[in-house]
């Protein structure tokens, strides 16, 4: 039986990469003086790497030999901090959205009875500051456990923060459904043994999603219908709950 969603964040509930992450990037660089500028192509490269530090420290490895060795991790760790800090004056200007269907899935789900969670490698700040401003009043108490970067050191593709969340829930596997938009996403979720729903995005959109209930473009609103890429068919024109529990039980036959 369904009883939980368990929603990734950056790129599965909101479009925060491109005009989100990437523009705070750069203005953290901007800011210690740096010349590096993120293009969107660039930006989608280093995507590869998951972790906000951690991909400041690999860029930093291959595009800023420069830099001496001892010094890299502590500037890693300054300029992700100083972009968090961008990041979050972006969403408090409104410049940070959710995709299509996701305020409604939530509420569907949450009216439902269905427990929600997130399980994310970015930090908790940036969870907290998205769900209080693109949520209605209060719908950050409508997730039962927040899995982030500060609980699982280590990034998808490796399961532990999913492996975290379902430990903090006392659910199953086979009681949740994982959302996702990227590769190395649908991976953690696999090897925590759970089942996965991808909605694609401009970076992700040409990955492998192999194992992936169904591949979708987005959740669906009344006006604007979802598409199925891949896996499993939508019965009508949206995502809701329904859909869900019947995915999920075709899925445990």
């Amino acid at each position: 039986m369904l009883r939980a969603l368990i929603f990734d964040v950056d790129g599965t509930l909101a479009d925060t990469e491109r005009d989100g992450h990437r523009v705070a990037f750069n203005r953290a660089f901007a800011d210690a003086g740096l010349d590096w500028h993120w293009n969107v192509l660039r930006y989608g490269e280093l995507l590869r790497v998951a972790g906000g530090r951690e991909r400041i420290a690999h860029f930093i490895e291959s595009g800023a030999p420069e830099i001496p060795q001892g010094e890299r991790d502590a500037l890693a760790r300054q300029l992700h901090a100083h972009k968090t800090n961008h990041y979050l004056r972006m969403i408090d200007e409104g410049a940070v959205h959710l995709r299509p269907g996701v305020a409604r899935l939530l509420s569907e789900a949450h009216d439902a009875g269905l427990t929600l969670a997130i399980a994310t490698t970015t930090s908790r700040a940036n969870v907290v500051a998205l769900l209080e401003h693109a949520l209605p009043r209060g719908a950050l108490g409508w997730f039962t456990v927040i899995g982030a970067a500060e609980d699982a050191p280590r990034k998808k593709p490796d399961p532990q923060v999913y492996t975290i969340v379902l430990e903090r829930l006392a659910l199953s596997q086979d009681e949740c459904l994982a959302f996702e938009d990227s590769e190395a996403g649908l991976r953690s979720a696999l090897a925590a043994g759970l089942r996965a729903i991808v909605t694609v995005n401009d970076y992700t959109q040409d990955q492998d999603f192999g194992g992936a209930l169904s591949v979708i473009s987005d959740l669906g609103e009344p006006e604007k219908s979802s598409r199925v890429l891949r896996g499993l068919p939508l019965r009508g024109s949206l995502v809701n709950v329904e859909q869900l529990h019947e995915w999920h039980s075709s899925s445990t036959r």
